[in-house]
């Protein structure tokens, strides 16, 4: 039986539309996977629960409209179930992948970016007093060289999680990532060069010294 074969139980006479589990072992099942790859995936699902459900709480300034916020939550839902199931049942890793190039430089990237974004959101969340609805120029840190250091920061988070788990759902991922928010860098860039007349002209919109 399957149990005996160390498989999922499965039925005598199995239903021809029913998927057949994979068997559980270190290669399928990211459970069982080695150590760093679990504490990679699982930053990066505390990364996107945090900008989800707790930095909007965080944020001060003009309110917004609740639709974006319930739209905002369904799609991070959505995401992560299709990580999580690509990893669980679809990915298959070698024993030694924690020691492949591609792994180590897809932490390092996302580590990066990780401690970009938080940073960034530190220093805007530090631009306005409780009650405040003034627009002012962010300064510190990577703001220095660019208007979208936050977006810049979260854009390098996902392409280090793609390279690092090397699967098609979390290139796309951040691929659409890269759509969406590089825009709003460089809406926000122009916004900035037509309110603030002393804004720093070097500063770039979104990548440092180049766009």
């Amino acid at each position: 039986s399957g149990l005996s074969r160390g498989l999922p139980f499965m039925p005598a006479k199995s239903d021809p539309l029913r998927v057949r589990p994979r068997p559980i072992n270190s290669k399928t099942c990211i459970i069982s996977l080695p150590k760093p790859l679990n504490l990679h995936t699982n930053e990066g699902l505390q990364r996107r629960s945090i900008k989800t459900f707790i930095y909007p709480f965080l944020t001060r300034g003009r309110p917004f409209p609740l639709h974006i916020v319930y739209f905002g939550m369904l799609f991070c839902l959505y995401n992560g179930f299709l990580q999580g199931y690509y990893l669980i049942y679809c990915a298959e890793y070698p024993t030694d992948w924690c020691s492949n190039i591609r792994f180590t430089s897809g932490m390092l990237l996302f580590s990066l970016g990780m401690g970009i974004n938080i940073h960034s959101d530190l220093l805007l969340r530090q631009l306005r007093k409780p009650g405040e609805t003034t627009y002012r120029i962010p300064q510190g840190g990577l703001f220095t060289y660019v208007s979208g250091a936050n977006y810049f920061g979260e854009i390098m988070e996902w392409f280090g999680y793609a390279i690092a788990t090397w699967s098609l759902p979390a290139f796309a991922f951040a691929f659409f990532t890269l759509c969406f928010i590089g825009p709003r860098a460089i809406h926000h860039h122009r916004f900035y060069l037509r309110t603030f007349t002393d804004y720093p002209k070097s500063r770039k919109a979104l990548i440092p010294f180049i766009f």
